[in-house]
Formats: C-alpha cells, sequence, structure tokens
C-alpha cells in the first residue's frame, strides 16, 4: 500500500530516538522523547488550501523538523508514518 497525500500534507517517517544519553546512559522505551526530526517520504501538490496559494518547499528525502505534537499518526504494513500540514514542518535539516 501506498500513502499519497493530498492538497499541503506530507508524509513523514520519523526518525529513530536516541537509545543513550551523552553520558552513555541506556534509556527506556517510555523515557526516550518522541523524535521531532522526520525524513520526507511523499509530498502533496499544493495548491489552493483555504483560499491562499500553496508552494510546497519540501520534497521526498528532505530531513525535517517537525513540531511535537503536530500530524496524524497512521500506520501503514508494519510501518509507522506521520500525516502533517506543511505548515506544521518547522524546518529543514541539511
Amino acid at each position: 500500500m501506498k500513502l499519497t497525500p493530498l492538497a499541503d500534507r506530507v508524509v513523514l517517517k520519523l526518525l529513530e530516538a536516541e537509545e543513550t544519553t551523552k553520558g552513555g546512559i541506556i534509556l527506556t522505551a517510555k523515557a526516550q522523547e518522541k523524535p521531532s526530526v522526520a525524513e520526507v517520504i511523499s509530498v502533496g501538490p499544493g495548491g489552493m488550501v483555504d483560499g491562499h496559494e500553496v508552494i510546497m518547499t519540501v520534497k521526498p528525502g528532505d530531513k525535517v523538523i517537525t513540531s511535537k505534537y503536530s500530524g496524524t499518526e497512521v500506520k501503514v504494513d508494519d510501518v509507522e508514518y506521520t500525516v502533517v500540514r506543511q505548515s506544521d514542518i518547522l524546518a529543514i535539516v541539511e
């Protein structure tokens, strides 16, 4: 199955959270924060959204930082994705 986002939506795959601290302490799954860095999997076409023209500036393969509690989590073929609006993406990581 393939996810194809509509309008200004972007499908992201969250990158793995750090499992150890800088000091070498191993964190349990509950102690790990939800990662805010994700990889762009697919991008909607943009266009008119809520009466405004939206031009998509991210592309598949980009690594981005998102708002902490943004998007909708979806599980497809045992892989977890997050679908967000482009406006929920805060920065592109280079």
